[in-house]
């Protein structure tokens, strides 16, 4: 799968992106833990993005999960990752998602429009039916991309998430499916 707009495009992540990720994560590790739960530091290492790259293609195969890369269309440079994670079937139709970006990138509306492609891919391709996603409320630029990509804020989950190792509160965002809302 590969959904481009204006100045991105998305698709999932393949082992020759390894090494473009490890850098993504490297390049970012303070930044990125304001925001999301510690990882050791075994994590930093080519070997276990390689793993998490053919983890991240079985769980799609098993349609559990569909870790997608952000890459500049002028470059392919690999500038970020969008997820759809604890995929849910049934009478539930639902997904969890999460993203990250490089530092450097932000501000530009290159994860408004990822947001947007991932949405599209969501309730068109994979027949989801709710996109959910949770923030701290000091993320004020996450918090505005949810919305401009159409996420209301449902409420506040106290205590959700373990972030450098304090309980943070989260907003809970989430989207229907236009047609079925």
């Amino acid at each position: 799968m590969k959904k481009i707009s204006q100045q991105i495009y998305v698709r999932a992540l393949t082992e020759e992106d390894a090494q473009p990720l490890l850098t993504l994560e490297l390049e970012n590790r303070s930044y990125f833990q304001q925001f999301t739960p510690l990882v050791k530091d075994d994590f930093f290492t080519l070997s276990r993005q390689i793993e998490r790259i053919q983890r991240s293609v079985e769980r799609c195969s098993k349609d559990e999960a569909y870790m997608h890369g952000i890459f500049l269309n002028e470059t392919d440079d690999l500038i970020g990752t969008i997820s759809l994670s604890s995929v849910v079937r049934g009478p539930v139709e639902g997904a969890w998602l999460g993203y990250v970006l490089d530092e450097k990138h932000g501000g530009k509306g290159y994860m408004t429009e990822a947001i947007r492609l991932i949405i599209d891919y969501a309730f068109d391709e994979l027949h989801l039916h709710r996109i959910e996603a949770g923030v701290k409320p000091s993320n004020i630029g996450s918090i505005r991309v949810l919305e401009k990509t159409g996420f209301e804020n449902e409420g506040l989950n106290r205590k959700k998430v373990k972030i450098n190792g304090v309980w943070e509160d989260h907003y809970l965002f989430a989207i229907i499916h236009p047609d079925e809302s």
